[in-house]
């Protein structure tokens, strides 16, 4: 099967169109008598091109196959389901102007997506000002479900001090208390720093250096040429994408990786599968891993079923960004049919607090004070060559963080988020 991001895209009606569009992997518009059924158009934004593209991809594939999953089920409202998607090109201006055009040209009752937390932000904003549902599934930025929260707004991926409270300690026991971080200029990275400063401050350690690299750099040779004289215990990289190969490559290079640890808040898969095996190291925090055997063990048929259409319809494993719009769009479509409506005050008043069971082991739900959905982090170090049965399975897994260990409590979330509906 041809693999490709989606592009936007009408589907038509007809027996000839729908067979294509099923046989190309994507949900059709299901004829009814003769007729055109209506379909519920859910506007998709990612970033499909530049640094983060190959995450953006991973995020669709998952939207795709809960989609599809509640297209084969009769679909929502008794209407099929349609993604309409954008490229926002990893730019909030644009991200801004692709929402406006999903919701009033397209027609769309909510949008999903984004990877970047600037671009997030900005969406997030627009959809407030469409009063339109957006499901982020990838922008991590503490401020998406804290000070610039909506309650249009729902937060899939963990927040960047979730991120950071689920390693950092572990981080710090593991190899020392002085740090040498490598930061993304820009919302994310800037939260994240935070969030390692406050795990810092609270076990004693000191950062002795943050240099703040901006996005889609290609040369980190400035910053870790100055990494050996600051004498670290070790190096934690924030970046991610492109900017995460491009560092660990020049990394390991520079003779690095062999003489300092590396750690850092999360490795994505889709960046670890970019690397040589000499550059795959360190340890990292996990947002979802599609061996975690706790998730296996556990008979999560849904989990397992996931992983095995993933696997045949794209070649590869589901990563966590998979699993970011998965979770994403079944919790989406779930709160139109629980709702029994596309009021997307309804809709969200459905989707907060609600608990639900999905591809990890425990109830999850988006908490009612933020927003943000309450799941675990796992930990694990980097297996460079993969294992004999699975060359893709290169991170061994070592523990489990719960929500309740790495998110900030119910009422710091009150505090900062203040979350109200309209009257």
């Amino acid at each position: 099967m041809r693999d490709q991001a989606l592009t936007r895209k009408r589907f038509v009606t007809g027996a000839a169109l729908a067979t294509a569009a099923a046989t190309a992997g994507f949900p059709a518009i299901i004829p009814s008598r003769g007729e055109a059924v209506e379909t519920l158009k859910i506007g998709e934004t990612d970033e499909l091109t530049g640094t983060y593209a190959a995450l953006g991809r991973s995020q669709q594939r998952g939207e795709q196959l809960a989609l599809e999953k509640w297209n084969a089920k009769g679909g929502v409202l008794g209407r099929q389901v349609e993604m309409v998607a954008e490229d926002n090109q990893a730019d909030p201006g644009v991200a801004v102007q692709k929402a406006r055009k999903l919701v009033n040209d397209d027609k769309c009752v909510a949008l999903i997506g984004t990877v970047s937390s600037a671009v997030a932000l900005s969406t997030s904003n627009a959809a407030a000002t469409l009063n339109t549902v957006f499901m982020d599934t990838g922008g991590h930025a503490d401020e998406i479900t804290g000070k610039n929260c909506h309650w249009t707004t729902f937060q899939v991926c963990h927040t960047t001090w979730a991120l950071t409270h689920a390693n950092g300690f572990a981080i710090a026991e593991k190899f020392g208390k002085k740090w040498y971080l490598i930061t993304p200029d820009y919302a994310f990275g800037h939260a994240l720093a935070r969030g390692y400063e406050d795990v810092i401050h609270k076990v004693g350690g000191q950062i002795v250096e943050n240099d703040l690299a901006p996005l889609g750099t290609t040369d980190f040779s400035t910053y870790l040429t100055k990494v050996n004289a600051k004498k670290p215990d070790v190096l934690v990289v924030l970046n991610n994408g492109n900017d995460f190969i491009n560092t660990m490559k020049q990394a390991s290079s520079f003779g690095l990786l062999a003489k300092i640890p590396v750690a850092g808040p999360y490795a994505e898969l889709e960046a670890l599968w970019a690397l040589p095996a000499v550059a795959r190291v360190g340890f990292w925090g996990t947002e979802w891993y599609y061996k975690d055997p706790i998730v296996f063990g556990s008979g999560n048929t849904e989990a397992q079923n996931f992983v095995s259409e993933y696997r045949k319809r794209f070649g590869e494993p589901p990563t966590a960004r998979s699993s970011f719009g998965y979770a994403g769009m079944d919790r989406l479509l779930w709160a139109f049919n629980e709702a029994k409506s596309t009021d997307p005050v309804k809709v969200s008043k459905a989707l907060a607090g609600a608990e639900f069971k999905s591809i990890w082991v425990g109830n999850s739900s988006f908490r009612p004070q933020d927003h943000e959905m309450m799941w675990p982090m796992w930990n694990g170090t980097i297996r460079a060559q993969g294992t004999s049965q699975d060359l893709h399975d290169v991170i061994d897994v070592t523990s489990v963080q719960p929500a309740e260990k790495i998110f900030i409590t119910a009422a710091d979330a009150t505090k900062a988020c203040g979350l109200s509906y309209p009257a």
